[in-house]
């Protein structure tokens, strides 16, 4: 499994850049290999549910239920499980599904998915999804990838350069693109600690370049590391799927809460108003930080509370 295999390389990249020792090296390397057992390989295929979605909640219904006249929405997904939305277990909990049902019931009219994503993608693989959307070019285009990256062993830049190029073909060709960058590697329970914290500082330092670069090439960037992990980090049995890995339809249904808006703004149906700036780290994450770790430490010291003395 990729995911899993990721894992491993990350180590790597720690070790080579961090200077760990072999004993370091060997304890992570030990823990990649329990993660990968305990995770396992994908038992299915993602489900699939591409067709046209109409503003009842029916869907997916072919193209010749469409009234005449009446030209549905083309929305593509392209990424990697996570857009493909393994994990699932009913195809209303797809990502894309939960998209193109949400844009359906905004605009008051059908949709069109066509889902792309492929399992185990990496953004150096993305430039043949973009291919076959570009063949009959959609409105709009979901992206969510990145987790799959360390695979490539190309540095955290390139990778976000690698998807900036493919925005950039999707919006010369009058397409808009919302990408969920990085999803945080350390909020998955079976990647032990300390290998757990290697994944999460790998995963959102991607996130970030990925959310600069996009934005500088006419995307939309949504982060979802810095809007979900609280969630995931908080509900673990609840937003995971039973291989406590990929998302389970709660965990979809989440992400997809905080995409919807943003599609509809790219497209210019949004009516909510103006939407609120997507913050740029987590409050979940920034605790995590060893400097924010050492003053929340300091402050316990020097202002130690009183016993039986109540909250003010």
């Amino acid at each position: 499994m990729i995911a899993t295999k990721a894992l491993r390389l990350a180590l790597l990249a720690a070790g080579t850049a961090g200077g760990l020792s072999g004993a370091a090296y060997g304890l992570l390397n030990g823990q990649a290999g329990h993660a990968r057992r305990v995770i396992g390989p994908p038992i299915a295929e993602p489900l699939r549910a591409d067709g046209v979605h109409l503003p009842t909640g029916v869907g997916p219904v072919p193209r010749s239920e469409v009234p005449e006249g009446v030209r549905p929405l083309e929305v593509a997904v392209l990424g990697d499980s996570s857009a493909a939305g393994l994990g699932a277990n009913f195809p209303s909990e797809l990502p894309g599904v939960r998209v193109a049902q949400g844009l359906a019931e905004e605009l008051d009219g059908p949709v069109a998915l066509t889902t792309h994503a492929i399992v185990g993608a990496t953004t150096r693989e993305l430039s043949a999804q973009v291919d076959a959307a570009l063949r009959q070019p959609p409105e709009v285009v979901l992206i969510i990838i990145g987790a799959n990256d360390v695979t490539s062993k190309l540095p955290i830049s390139r990778c976000a350069e690698l998807l900036a190029e493919q925005v950039r073909r999707l919006v010369e060709a009058d397409v808009k693109v919302v990408v969920g960058t990085c999803p945080d590697l350390g909020s998955i329970r079976p990647i032990p600690q300390p290998l757990r914290s290697v994944a999460s500082r790998w995963s959102i330092a991607l996130a970030r370049a990925q959310r600069r670069c996009v934005e500088t090439a006419g995307g939309y960037a949504v982060p979802l590391a810095d809007l979900l992990s609280p969630e995931f980090l908080t509900r673990p049995a609840e937003f995971f799927s039973p291989d406590r890995f990929h998302p389970s339809g709660a965990g979809y249904e989440a992400a997809a809460d905080i995409l919807l808006p943003v599609m509809c703004m790219a497209i210019g149906a949004w009516q909510g108003g103006p939407l609120p700036p997507a913050p740029t780290r987590s409050e979940t994450a920034e605790a995590r930080r060893p400097t924010s770790r050492i003053v929340a430490h300091l402050n316990r010291r020097l202002h130690p509370r009183t016993p039986g003395r109540g909250l003010d």
